[in-house]
């Protein structure tokens, strides 16, 4: 087995697209069986929810690039810490994935030059990072569920988060405040996703680990939507005219990734007509949206596409 899992794309051909088989004793199948059930309830929290509608404060998306920041900080620090572990090496993409750097200078933009003077881990995200360093240090093979949930959702459901959030804040088009999305070293998201799973479903498991595996990843739901909800609280008390997208607004934005960035995808996947059929509506009612609707339709059925692979 491989020790280094470090990939370009002239090196490995398996970064080209191509159709995946997959069996139901797979990891990526067992993950994405296991957790369907916390994933519509991650889902369908009120923060993800209005963040994919535009209903966004910035300061409220400040703090959850602050909580990102740190969740990311602990992932990256285990998975350097692990990264010849023989169950986590094949998944070491340290230049295509890793995303402190970009937060910092996402943070930087957003709090000025002391920014890490100007932040703080919040109670929440502090609990997410304690069982993030946890398993790095007592069961790095759970660090392949932390490591799948957040950075497949970052290639994924992320990409349509980027586009709603860049123009609710009116942030600069050259891409400031949004490094997090940013994937230079990532010339096709499908192919990599694809690759990655591919080595996952390789990783020589038993059922036991592979069980123990999904209920990490669970965990790490729970954890997101902790995050969610305690930054849900924050808005409450932040005393600010929610910028958005030409759309109806009140209630909060979300920072993240943190997760569920397959919601647009599943939500359109899944024939969630009356949904989509409101926000077209909601959208087309304002001439901001109008001009807006034809990149939001592209972009979730794009998704849609990846969510039913």
């Amino acid at each position: 087995m491989e020790t280094t899992a470090h990939v370009s794309k002239a090196s490995v051909p398996a970064y080209e697209e191509k159709e995946e088989t997959l069996r139901p004793e797979d990891l990526s199948e067992m993950l994405a069986a296991g957790t369907k059930e916390v994933h519509e309830k991650a889902e369908n929290t009120q923060f993800v929810k209005d963040f994919l509608r535009g209903r966004i404060r910035k300061d409220l998306f400040k703090l959850g690039a602050v909580a990102l920041y740190f969740t990311y900080t602990a992932m990256e620090e285990e998975i350097e810490r692990n990264k010849d572990h023989p169950h986590f090496a094949p998944l070491y993409f340290p230049a295509e994935l890793h995303r402190h750097e970009a937060l910092a200078r996402d943070l930087q933009y957003f709090y000025g030059s002391d920014w890490q003077t100007r932040v703080s881990c919040s109670v929440a995200t502090q609990r997410y990072v304690d069982r993030i360093h946890q398993v790095g240090q007592e069961d790095p093979v759970l660090l392949v569920a932390h490591a799948y949930t957040r950075y497949m959702g970052d290639l994924s459901g992320g990409q349509v988060l980027k586009k709603v959030a860049q123009r609710a804040l009116k942030l600069p088009s050259t891409g400031e405040g949004l490094d997090f999305y940013q994937f230079d070293a990532i010339h096709s998201a499908k192919a990599f996703k694809q690759l990655y799973r591919s080595r996952m479903n390789e990783l020589e498991l038993d059922t036991e680990t592979k069980m123990r595996l999904v209920e990490e990843a669970v965990k790490a739901f729970h954890f997101n939507m902790e995050v969610f909800d305690e930054l849900e609280e924050m808005g409450k008390n932040i005393q600010e005219d929610v910028l958005d997208a030409g759309m109806p607004v009140h209630g909060t934005m979300g920072g993240d990734i943190s997760k569920c960035p397959y919601y647009a995808a599943k939500t359109a996947a899944s024939g969630g007509t009356a949904y989509a059929c409101q926000l077209a509506m909601a959208v087309l009612r304002h001439p901001t949206g109008q001009v807006l609707f034809a990149t939001w339709f592209a972009a979730l059925a794009g998704l849609a596409a990846w969510y039913l692979m």
